[in-house]
């Protein structure tokens, strides 16, 4: 199950906290599926990868409560918590970058803390960044509102990455995966 997070509705659509939406957008157009089927407060496209059924999941519940929908499609569909992968936005990566982990803490996204308080917490983390909020501009604010013409291509460029990268975990199981997307460290 490949969940990528965000807020349903035209108001939403290009806002950077929508970077899981835009991802497995991309995924749904690559394998030529779409969102038709409405489960559990979810949109859902399915596809065939490596001769497994994948889901491709967007929940509508709004971004803090997502685990509303994610929780109850696991345990519907008997998916291990190790098969669910998460997309979502990060604050604390520039624009574009992508971080995957096997777990970890919530990192005080409202998203992650709803899936952990419906019973997923041992999922496959994909972290796009979309920066900070310059100055004293307003972190909701900042969440909510697409990106500025200057940082669209390369936030575009991290979505096309990311998806490239969720492709590879499914090909290579995610310890390769995470070798060969993960930015590589400097000096180490």
């Amino acid at each position: 199950m490949i969940v990528g997070l965000g807020n349903p509705g035209p108001e939403y659509e290009g806002s950077k906290h929508n970077a899981g939406f835009s991802v497995v957008d991309k995924l749904a157009r690559k394998w030529e599926t779409d969102f038709q089927k409405k489960q559990m407060d979810a949109l859902i496209a399915t596809s065939t990868v490596q001769d497994e059924t994948v889901l491709l999941v967007k929940p509508q519940t709004y971004m803090n409560e997502s685990g509303r929908a994610v929780g109850p499609l696991m345990r519907w569909y008997k998916i291990a918590e190790e098969d669910v992968f998460v997309i979502y936005d990060d604050m604390d990566l520039p624009v574009g970058k992508l971080r995957i982990r096997e777990n970890g803490s919530d990192g005080g996204h409202n998203g992650i803390k709803s899936l952990f308080a419906n019973g997923c917490r041992n999922f496959v983390r994909f972290r796009l960044g979309i920066g900070r909020p310059l100055g004293h501009d307003d972190v909701i604010a900042h969440v909510l509102t697409p990106f500025p013409e200057d940082l669209r291509e390369r936030f575009e460029e991290g979505t096309a990455y990311a998806a490239e990268a969720v492709e590879g975990c499914l090909e290579l199981g995610i310890s390769k995966g995470m070798n060969r997307f993960n930015p590589k460290r400097h000096g180490s």
